[in-house]
């Protein structure tokens, strides 16, 4: 990516941040991101909604609210498919409905692979932009849905389960993380960082959190994740990107001795949809996590601290 030199960009790829930030004028930043997936369940309406929650979520993770959407399609051209495809726009249009946001149009391509995502337009005063990078040392780490989508949505592609097994991961995935921007608002001046968890799993979300000014300690006894998972880990149920991220975990991971390989997996595992992760003031954390249960997002955990020095995420089991 080439370089950029401009003081209205606050926010672009190279900081590794949720989404880009221009700024218009003194009160309005405006927050641009885009995403979008091959379907991860069978239902092609849960897969749209899944799909726009996780497009919302990065304008949510940067302290903005979002205006409007664009949809992008890859699809299969057949009459059997454009039934789907119709259930999947759907899904998506409600979700950014719910979101107070406008689908105004999109772009739609031939594809062998069914493909479903947006382009999101969202605001935020310039002063009030949260990012990653810059945690503050001592800080508390929260974060706001259950770890293991990727485990549970690779044992449904491989038949290990059957998709009322999704149950809990569909309704989590497909929950805007607008509670949990809500929530933050309730402690703003306290929190120094935020990110959602993604596609780079917890630890990989964390590292980009935590920039090159400080480390992290998490404890995985304190994870919140789906039943299940760790039975589908050791049946050997774990996807490809979830291995790649635990392989990239090597350069900047300190595990203790008693964290299993179980443990580990779940650090890395690759989500769709997750949670935010907020770095908060600790004598604010319980607040914080009493505004996430008012909101009633699907979580609202604890998992570790900010810590001074080398970049570097230490994971402990207790």
């Amino acid at each position: 990516m080439p370089g950029i030199n401009d003081p209205s960009v606050l926010v672009d790829a190279g900081t590794h941040d949720d989404a880009a930030v221009y700024k218009l004028n003194d009160e309005r930043a405006l927050v641009a991101t885009v995403d979008f997936f091959t379907p991860i369940v069978d239902d092609p309406y849960a897969f749209g909604a899944i799909a726009a929650a996780n497009a919302l979520s990065d304008v949510y993770a940067m302290g903005a609210r979002p205006l409007f959407a664009l949809n992008l399609v890859g699809w299969p051209r057949e009459d059997e498919m454009m039934a789907l495809l119709a259930e999947t726009i759907k899904g998506g249009a409600d979700k950014a409905a719910e979101a107070g946001a406008f689908i105004v149009g999109g772009h739609t391509i031939d594809d062998k692979e069914p493909k479903y995502g947006m382009v999101v337009l969202g605001e935020v005063h310039p002063d009030k932009v949260l990012t990653c990078g810059n945690p503050r040392p001592g800080d508390a780490l929260v974060l706001t849905k259950p770890l293991g989508t990727g485990i549970l949505s690779t044992a449904l592609k491989r038949e290990v389960i059957a998709e009322e097994n999704m149950g809990d991961a569909v309704r989590s995935m497909s929950t805007l993380n607008a509670g949990a921007a809500a929530a933050m608002e309730s402690v703003r001046d306290s929190i120094s960082a935020a990110t959602d968890v993604t596609g780079f799993g917890l630890v990989g979300h964390l590292k980009n959190l935590v920039g090159e000014s400080a480390g992290a300690k998490i404890s995985v006894s304190r994870f919140p994740t789906f039943d299940g998972v760790f039975d589908l880990i050791e049946r050997g149920t774990v996807p490809g990107g979830t291995s790649k991220n635990r392989q990239a975990a090597a350069d900047y991971v300190r595990w203790a001795d008693d964290v299993t390989e179980a443990q580990q997996i779940i650090s890395c595992d690759a989500q769709t949809s997750g949670g935010l992760l907020i770095a908060v003031q600790p004598e604010d954390a319980q607040q914080l996590v009493d505004a996430l249960k008012r909101e009633n997002t699907p979580a609202a955990a604890i998992i570790g601290n900010i810590v001074p020095g080398e970049p570097v995420i230490e994971v402990v089991s207790g």
